[in-house]
């Protein structure tokens, strides 16, 4: 069965760096988007970002020029490089993949504060 697992998550000071991972299986990994979604409590689901099969990559605003999404299809994962890390980036972190239905890994928090 599909299974997402996001980790990488923790607590870090504004302006740094944390890097986030998604191990998926269960589909051929390499024939599929995957998408990062975040949400802040009392906030909806935002979209972050996703990497194509062929490697394309789309950004939301809020984070262009300063996230980073990547993928290793030997391996099955996709990660989010997450730089210059502000306040409103603190949120529950998702990776997503749409095959036949969607999926959702459990999250991993991430927590920007001084």
């Amino acid at each position: 069965q599909v299974k997402l697992v996001e980790s990488g998550g923790g607590l870090v000071q504004p302006g740094g760096s944390l890097r986030l991972s998604c191990a998926a299986s269960g589909f051929i990994f390499s024939r599929y988007t995957i998408n990062w979604y975040r949400q802040s409590p009392g906030k909806e689901r935002e979209w972050v970002a996703n990497i194509g099969n062929g490697d394309s990559e789309l950004y939301a605003d809020s984070v262009k020029g300063r996230f980073t999404i990547s993928r290793d299809n030997a391996r099955n994962m996709v990660y989010l490089q997450m730089s210059s890390l502000k306040p409103e980036d603190t949120a529950t972190y998702y990776c997503q993949v749409y095959y036949y239905r969607d999926y959702w890994g459990q999250g991993t928090q991430v927590t920007v504060s001084s």
